[in-house]
């Protein structure tokens, strides 16, 4: 079976995502804020205790929890892909599922090791191991304003859109999930079956229910005699 270029597709993903990690890990210090693209898109490093795009589980359990939960969901994944390949499934599909793994592996790098070898771990960690803080450096404040004072409950508060700082394993997580909620009827036809293919089976079906026409008419003998007096 040819999956082997599936899985390094997500190694791919796994080495570009350490390496801008352990970039910015020792050229930048926390918190430090480098402009790439105007003021749109910036370099922002920052640790991320927790999971995507910012979002944090405030509990010793719950980041242990997680972390397991990554490495399962990481083998998971990896099975679900070679069954996938072995179907086969859809291309498209493919390259998603390996877009997500590769995202959920580096991820899982970081949560694992990053606590011992970069040293990272929250300090009231219980251990090390398994509590590493994963690095986010991508930020892409792409406009921001206060809204108006007549505004309910926001009225003078700062809004910034888009204000969470992610790496490149949570895209390319993102990107796969994305992908194939809106490509489903592409990727799964024969649990949605286009709507021409429905409706030229249904027209084939109610012909085919149909009776055959007569070929032809009865001839009329043209022997039969004459009735008497004509």
């Amino acid at each position: 079976m040819n999956y082997k270029k599936y899985f390094l597709i997500a190694l791919a993903i796994i080495l570009l995502d350490q390496a801008s990690k352990l970039l910015v890990h020792n050229y930048m210090y926390i918190h430090q804020e480098v402009n790439v693209l105007g003021d749109w898109f910036r370099l922002h490093y920052l640790l991320n205790p927790g999971m995507a795009f910012g979002i944090r589980w405030e509990s010793e359990f719950g980041k242990l929890a997680l972390t397991i939960f990554r490495i399962v969901a990481m083998f998971g994944i990896s099975y679900y892909l070679v069954k996938m390949v072995q179907k086969p499934a859809h291309n498209g599909f493919l390259i998603c599922l390996a877009l997500i793994l590769g995202g959920a592996v580096g991820n899982v790098i970081d949560s694992t090791f990053y606590g011992v070898f970069l040293n990272n771990a929250p300090i009231e960690a219980p251990t090390k191991w398994f509590h590493g803080q994963v690095i986010d450096m991508l930020y892409f404040p792409l406009f921001n304003f206060y809204w108006p004072e007549w505004v309910p409950l926001k009225g003078g508060s700062y809004f910034e859109f888009f204000s969470p700082v992610f790496n490149i394993a949570d895209s390319s997580i993102f990107i796969g999930v994305v992908v194939i909620l809106f490509s489903q009827k592409r990727f799964f036809k024969e649990e949605f079956p286009g709507v021409e293919n429905s409706a030229t089976k249904e027209i084939s079906m109610t012909q085919a229910e149909q009776p055959l026409p007569d070929s032809e008419e009865t001839p009329q003998d043209i022997n039969t005699p004459r009735a008497s007096g004509e």
